[in-house]
């Protein structure tokens, strides 16, 4: 019984160590499913409000988006500009509702339905729905936004 506890109190104790560890070393502790949760819904908050800096923090220099406009865009300038600063990014309203993640090693999949309300264009103030799916990837320690497809789901 002894032996048990005391592996139990070693074991706890690298746990702690771990976390210290990865704490001081700025790394965050929780399971990387949550962080890269917290960051896609930072990213839609991001995309909600237009934030270019946020954006640019979140999104991969590499980034890929297949856009529901029928567009495939290459690049985080390219995305930045022709998305963010040409409008096509531009919402009233955004909800974002996660279906499915999965992490597999320096890759984070993200899936699920989006519903959107564009400010302007043909669709201006038309609730959108649509199917997503985010890959994040973890570059220099951090996860970014890596590859993106998006696609309206048709009215019946």
């Amino acid at each position: 019984m002894k032996r048990k506890t005391a592996l139990t109190i070693l074991l706890f104790a690298a746990m702690a160590g771990s976390a210290e560890r990865a704490l001081a070393q700025g790394e965050d502790p929780r399971p990387a499913d949550e962080i890269v949760r917290a960051l896609d819904n930072e990213e839609r908050l991001a995309a909600l409000k237009r934030d270019r800096r946020a954006l640019e923090r979140l999104w991969s220099d590499q980034l890929i988006v297949n856009a529901p406009n029928n567009r495939v865009v290459i690049g985080k300038p390219a995305v930045l500009d022709e998305f963010v600063a040409g409008g096509v990014v531009n919402f009233s309203s955004f909800e974002r509702r996660i279906e499915f993640i999965r992490v597999d090693g320096d890759f984070a999949f993200v899936m699920g339905a989006e519903s959107v309300k564009p400010r302007a264009g043909p669709s201006a103030g038309q609730l959108i729905e649509r199917r997503f799916t985010n890959v994040w990837r973890k570059e220099a320690g951090t996860w970014r936004l890596y590859a993106r497809h998006a696609n309206v789901i048709p009215k019946s």
